[in-house]
């Protein structure tokens, strides 16, 4: 059994903020792959569904970003799921728009939402960068990371929600290279990527 992780806040007012891009890819991976209604526990709402072979547990904190681990120590916790079988959906303010990479463990980069993750279950666990790209200057990462997407964003964002979706049998099976270059492969062909990248770390 798998746990992935959408990281976000709550609320309609976050909701297409970039800081939630792990929401709406998660959200995705629920509606392409016919997952359960979602029902809330674990401090989050949950939806259990199939990628390929593995059985997977979605999960969408909504204690609010910076006490995410909470919930997912209760729900790995309860189903008995490692560290090594939970993947975390994040942005990353280090890659550019709609790049992807997948690392395990390492370090947080001043994510407040990994940060905690990691003081509740330690570090071993798979992370899904989704870039987002960095406003310049540290100044405005704050005000970047919470506001919304801007309109001219909406496609990439919605490819690349739709090549994450498409491919989290790969993730759940654990060839995250070749995920994270079918989502490369997805995104170049509409235009978003160019550079040759397999997104592995």
């Amino acid at each position: 059994m798998r746990l992935f992780v959408g990281l976000g806040n709550p609320g309609a007012k976050y909701a297409r903020n970039r800081h939630n891009i792990g929401f709406m890819a998660v959200d995705e991976i629920a509606r392409r792959h016919g997952f359960a209604p979602w029902r809330r526990r674990f401090q989050g709402e949950t939806s259990e569904g199939t990628l390929g072979s593995e059985r997977v547990i979605l999960l969408k904190p909504t204690t609010y970003m910076n006490e995410s681990g909470r919930s997912v120590q209760e729900a790995a916790g309860f189903f008995k799921i490692a560290p090594g079988d939970v993947t975390v959906f994040h942005d990353e303010l280090e890659l550019p728009p709609g790049k992807v990479r997948v690392k395990i463990g390492g370090g947080i980069a001043g994510h407040n939402g990994l940060r905690s993750i990691s003081a509740h279950i330690g570090n071993d666990y798979r992370r899904v960068r989704l870039g987002i790209g960095h406003p310049g200057v540290k100044e405005l990462v704050h005000g970047h990371v919470l506001s919304d997407f801007a309109k001219a964003d909406n496609e990439w964002v919605a490819t690349l929600c739709d090549a994450v979706a498409d491919h989290a049998a790969l993730l759940a099976k654990g060839t995250d290279a070749t995920f994270a270059n079918r989502v490369h492969l997805a995104m170049q062909a509409k235009g978003f990527l160019t550079k040759d990248d397999n997104g592995k770390e």
